[in-house]
């Protein structure tokens, strides 16, 4: 017969073994946190849909039945539609990489039918930089004593309540003054 103290190092290394293999198994799933992600945004149009779109034939809705709702239309022309498609690389510490980048420009004259069809790609894109300087923005300047202490005395926990003491009618129901008076001031009768 074996006693408990043989089993103790049975038991040791059975403990060891389940423990490395959780530990794995937890370090292997960390690396998909890693792996660089891909995400696709905007409408996905690919060339096989807008070479069947030919010019002075092709009508609105027909473009809606081959490539869907437009992603946007021209700021101050409803004849001008605009798909956009972008493919990015999200990968862990660092920014998003554009991976591809189209638009497929589509404008319609008066009746509705394509009169231009235009596609862009990411070599077509403008980059552009933050301008230097300030924006004037209207308005006072103040300095900081003053944004302190510019809201002293405005907030009355009182005036939402409907009571003979306090209200916007202020303490014991005085109509022209006090505090809480609902800014209606001091009035002669």
């Amino acid at each position: 017969m074996r006693s408990p103290k043989d089993n103790q190092p049975r038991s040791r290394s059975l403990r060891l073994f389940s423990c490395a293999v959780i530990g794995a198994g937890i370090g292997l799933s960390g690396c998909a946190l890693f792996k660089p992600g891909v995400v696709q945004r905007g409408s996905l149009v690919e060339a096989d849909d807008y070479n069947k779109l030919k010019t002075g034939v092709t009508t609105r809705s027909d473009v809606m039945d081959a490539l869907g709702s437009p992603t946007a239309h021209a700021t101050f022309d409803d004849n001008t539609w605009v798909y956009a498609s972008m493919t990015q690389v999200l990968a862990p510490i660092s920014f998003p990489r554009v991976r591809r980048q189209d638009a497929v420009v589509l404008t319609f004259d008066q009746d509705g039918i394509l009169r231009n069809l235009r596609v862009l790609h990411k070599n077509d894109a403008r980059y552009v930089s933050m301008a230097s300087g300030r924006t004037p923005t209207p308005g006072t300047k103040i300095n900081i004593m003053q944004q302190i202490l510019g809201n002293v005395g405005r907030y009355n926990p009182l005036s939402q309540m409907s009571s003979t003491y306090g209200g916007s009618t202020g303490p014991m129901n005085s109509m022209n003054g006090g505090p809480g008076h609902g800014g209606a001031g001091n009035s002669l009768p």
